[in-house]
């Protein structure tokens, strides 16, 4: 770099040439275990759990340490309601019992009556058979009576002793339905204390609003997660591109990651994945697209959510001309050129830009001299030309304007088209 005066002369460079992408991201891991609260508590109709007690985020814990406690207030009614429940389920089938054992037992000692019947019966007809024959049709008829009631009272007795199982079968069932019920409410209530499912350190899950769990949030018992165990082995840096800027950024590539609380930390990754729908961030117009960047390497100071500052590598050009971006003016929004030091402005087709510099395709080589800025005779060959311009532009309409009155001032004609009297004349005398 040289000075003239007051201008800065550069040599026009031809190297290795880099466009980076910089953003902001987070850290977060790439593996982690969710920590739930009850996940049957639904079944109970607690649609919502609220938070009574829990331990600091970024708290280090062992497996079955505890973590958090819910508000038992809501499962200890569904607990007395379904006791209650259990109880008179419990009456109702000691009472089925009763009656079925009283009803059965009453049908058993009517058989047993008819079968002594049955046995008077024959013996009377035995006895009979002295007298008249009328006698003795009677007393058949009378054992045919009898045999007939008895086998009808056993036939009764069967369905009845069919109809008091299935009686009994239902009122069973019912009951254990009730202390299975009762049961899992009571298994329920000791999940209301959660603990670690292994060892971690415990991140709290964020709400859709944005906030995080904390003690007096509700959680719902259809996504009952409180919190994340993440595995800090592995991690990587969420962040987001620009739309303007989305289409440099492709799958591998290469990244350099710093992070903000340890400026003297430096770690490198990989682009694992770009979004294909772009998305509104908070308190910003433009669209971005999230980006994940896998951290290659792996270090105790690492937490999640610790801010990072990603360099995305997109593109590389091997041994290519270059000038920094000042160097470069733009003439009618078109036409791109520079300053050469031998006092000659030079047009120069560009190609890819970074923050920086740019890549000059034609029109520049390894070696030539250009100014960073607009030279002081630049400048006046500006001025000139502005001038020129406006000389030039009020030459015209002076022209314009001279037009019509020229066209007036010509020869009058009279009829048929000859010059009117006196102007042949003047004409005549001028010629000689």
């Amino acid at each position: 770099m040289t000075s003239d005066g007051s201008d800065i002369i550069v040599s026009v460079e031809k190297s290795d040439f880099t466009v980076e992408i910089a953003t902001t991201g987070e850290l977060k891991a790439l593996r982690s275990v969710m920590i739930l609260g009850p996940t049957r508590a639904r079944e109970f109709r607690v649609n919502q759990l609220t938070i009574e007690k829990m331990v600091d985020e970024g708290t280090v814990v062992k497996k079955d340490d505890f973590i958090a406690s819910l508000d038992k207030s809501e499962l200890f009614g569904k607990l007395s309601d379904g006791q209650n429940n259990l109880d008179s389920e419990t009456a109702q089938y000691e009472q089925a019992k009763l009656d079925t054992a009283l009803t059965l037992r009453q049908e058993r000692d009517n058989i047993l009556n008819l079968d002594y019947n049955v046995e008077q019966r024959k013996l009377v007809l035995e006895q009979s058979q002295y007298e008249p024959p009328a006698t003795i049709k009677q007393n058949e008829y009378d054992l045919q009576k009898a045999k007939r009631d008895m086998d009808q009272a056993k036939q009764n007795y069967e369905i009845k002793y069919n109809q008091a199982l299935a009686k009994m079968a239902e009122r069973t069932a019912r009951l254990r339905k009730e202390e299975r019920e009762f049961q899992a409410m009571n298994d329920l209530l000791g999940e209301f204390t959660i603990t670690a499912p292994q060892d971690g350190m415990v991140i709290y899950q964020t709400n859709w609003d944005g906030n995080k769990i904390a003690e007096g949030s509700q959680i719902s018992a259809w996504n009952p997660v409180v919190a994340t165990l993440p595995d800090l082995t592995e991690m990587q840096s969420i962040t987001y591109v620009n739309e303007v800027e989305i289409r440099k950024v492709k799958v591998g590539q290469e990244v350099k990651i710093g992070l903000d609380a340890f400026p003297e930390k430096k770690f490198t990754g990989k682009v694992t994945r770009v979004a294909n729908v772009g998305q509104q961030r908070p308190n910003s117009d433009a669209k971005v697209f999230e980006v994940e960047i896998l951290v290659n390497e792996n270090d105790d100071v690492m937490r999640p959510a610790m801010t990072t500052s990603n360099t995305i590598l997109a593109q590389e050009l091997k041994d290519v001309v270059h000038v920094p971006l000042e160097a470069v003016h733009v003439h009618n929004d078109s036409i791109n050129y520079v300053y050469l030091n031998n006092g000659a402005k030079q047009e120069v087709k560009l190609g890819l830009a970074n923050y920086d510099e740019v890549v000059v395709e034609m029109g520049l080589e390894e070696g030539d001299k250009v100014y960073l800025s607009i030279p002081n005779w630049g400048e006046k060959d500006q001025s000139i030309r502005l001038l020129e311009a406006l000389n030039g532009k009020r030459n015209l309409e002076e022209e314009e304007e001279k037009a019509p009155a020229a066209r007036n001032a010509g020869p009058k004609q009279g009829p048929g088209g000859r010059p009117a009297a006196g102007q042949k004349g003047k004409r005549n005398s001028s010629a000689s």
